[in-house]
């Protein structure tokens, strides 16, 4: 698996939004640091999120960052992404492992620890996990876990957890505290004024 970086910017695809420069900006202050999850809306078709992929791969490669696609690992094959991200309505995690090999990153979302060791167990190379905080990026979420629902996930597994919902440079702190070895972000980045002065903040509260 290659070095996976601590920022894991999450693309935001939604009417008024730029992915691609978002990507751009926060790639030039975070370069390898910075994991992209290309994410697109369900009403997308494959050819849609393929197209985006293979930008995004386009501008990972000149610092060495990896790309991941959420959800649609048959996208992320055929790109040539480094691997892809299964939630809790998509693909189980061992059928997500036989589709992407032994060698693809597999990143699962879970919340709890025992989700969590079975993720592991079935193949995941890193786990999402949240929400952390109250997000408004998506609807129909459960209740925010907070910090200790992060540490609780962190003493139950080997592979690193990233923090994800409503995560702020000022909420890195505590989550780095928890165990957190990174943390996911949309609109901490994509809704930002300086999309690269927000990820800087980030990635020096992830450093600190």
């Amino acid at each position: 698996m290659p070095s996976l970086g601590r920022l894991h910017l999450i693309t935001d695809t939604r009417a008024g939004r730029d992915p691609l420069a978002v990507v751009r900006a926060a790639l030039t202050v975070a370069h390898a640091d910075l994991v992209v999850q290309v994410r697109v809306e369900d009403s997308a078709t494959d050819r849609e999120a393929y197209d985006l992929t293979r930008r995004v791969l386009a501008l990972c490669a000149s610092y060495r960052a990896t790309c991941l696609v959420n959800d649609r690992l048959h996208v992320a094959l055929a790109a040539g992404a480094a691997g892809g991200h299964v939630g809790a309505d998509d693909l189980p995690v061992a059928a997500a492992r036989l589709v992407l090999g032994p060698t693809g990153v597999l990143g699962a979302t879970a919340r709890a620890p025992g989700p969590a060791h079975e993720a592991v167990a079935a193949g995941a190379s890193y786990l999402g996990v949240g929400p952390c905080h109250t997000t408004s990026t998506k609807t129909g979420l459960p209740d925010p876990i907070g910090p200790a629902g992060v540490r609780a996930v962190v003493d139950a597994v080997d592979v690193p957890v990233i923090a994800i919902g409503g995560v702020t440079a000022a909420r890195v702190p505590a989550l780095r505290a928890a165990g957190a070895y990174g943390v996911a972000v949309v609109g901490a980045v994509s809704a930002a004024a300086d999309p690269a002065l927000a990820t800087a903040e980030l990635i020096e509260a992830l450093t600190c």
